[in-house]
């Protein structure tokens, strides 16, 4: 599968991995920057937690719910030093429905929120 086809997808399952090797998936909007897929997260979570740890990642395509229903594939991931291009990314792609998004995020948690957050640049392995 390469990142073309994986950025078709409405939502991709995100596996990164803990420090004790149990995996942990998490259902992601994805949009394509060259041959990356990039994905935006809070700051504070739990996903960048491990990926400073551990890199590798699984994606996969999968439902809203997370459930995978396609092949998976490897790949690496690194942080980004803000979110503000795979916020913009992601709206492009996801359309009204990241906007909404987007903004029930700073009414609710403040105007502030986009500084929160960092964007993580995945590279599948062999490309």
């Amino acid at each position: 599968m390469d990142v073309e086809k994986l950025a078709r997808g409405r939502y991709l399952s995100l596996t990164t991995f803990r420090r004790d090797g149990m995996p942990v998936a998490t259902p992601v909007w994805v949009a394509r920057q060259g041959d990356e897929l990039v994905v935006y997260t809070a700051r504070s979570s739990g996903k960048v937690k491990r990926l400073r740890n551990n890199n590798r990642v699984l994606l996969a395509p999968c439902d809203m719910r997370g459930r995978v229903t396609g092949d998976v594939v490897e790949g690496t991931a690194r942080l980004q030093d803000d979110a503000e291009s795979a916020i913009s990314l992601i709206r492009r792609e996801y359309g009204l429905q990241a906007r909404l998004l987007f903004w029930w995020n700073a009414r609710h948690a403040g105007d502030g929120w986009v500084g929160r957050q960092v964007g993580i640049a995945i590279r599948l392995d062999g490309s």
